[in-house]
């Protein structure tokens, strides 16, 4: 299940804001309402049936509020104009925009992936020539690993040296248990943490 992200569609209405503050702004207000209720379940320490429960009951209405705010302004704005563009843009993407409410586990927006595969996107230059395509693969397969560490927690280099130092003698039904979310809850803290 993919969610669109927010960041993108907040990111058009902030742009229209230059050209628009009377219109733009309670659309800006409204979500960064929503970012707020978000912000309140990762401070609270929610779990994803209570972020579910919560977004339910405050983030539903806020979507609501946005979506005829802004069927009310598509009417006023002029198509091409930043306001019409980010209106349009929203309105188009509304259910892919509004499918974090199905699921307590997504994200409202993209960001921490994003993030993740920013190094990626930087060191491109770097890695046009891996000098085969099994040089390639074998860089991706590294990085999704290390990459999934970060997400879990895990300092990576920890990982890879424990992991490669117990592979041989583990059983292969149970390689699972060597993944990063996995093994951090097999490790002492000191060694597990990022």
């Amino acid at each position: 299940m993919v969610s669109v992200c927010w960041m993108h569609a907040r990111r058009y209405v902030f742009k229209a804001l230059e050209t628009d503050e009377q219109r733009m702004g309670p659309a800006l207000h409204l979500i960064a309402r929503l970012y707020g209720v978000e912000e309140r379940t990762k401070v609270l320490g929610l779990s994803a049936e209570q972020r579910f429960t919560l977004r339910l009951r405050v983030s539903t209405r806020l979507l609501e509020k946005l979506n005829k705010y802004l069927r009310e302004l598509q009417r006023e704005v002029l198509p091409k104009s930043p306001s019409g563009a980010a209106v349009r843009y929203v309105l188009n993407q509304w259910e892919a925009l509004t499918r974090f409410l199905e699921d307590g586990e997504l994200e409202i927006d993209n960001g921490a992936t994003e993030r993740a595969n920013r190094d990626i996107a930087l060191g491109r230059g770097n890695w046009t020539f891996f000098g085969s395509d099994v040089g390639g693969q074998t860089a991706a397969v590294l990085r999704s690993f290390i990459a999934t560490c970060k997400r879990c927690g895990v300092e990576p280099w920890a990982w890879f040296c424990d992991v490669l130092a117990h592979i041989p003698a583990h059983s292969i039904t149970k390689l699972s248990e060597l993944l990063p979310h996995n093994w951090k809850s097999l490790t002492p803290p000191s060694a597990a943490q990022v």
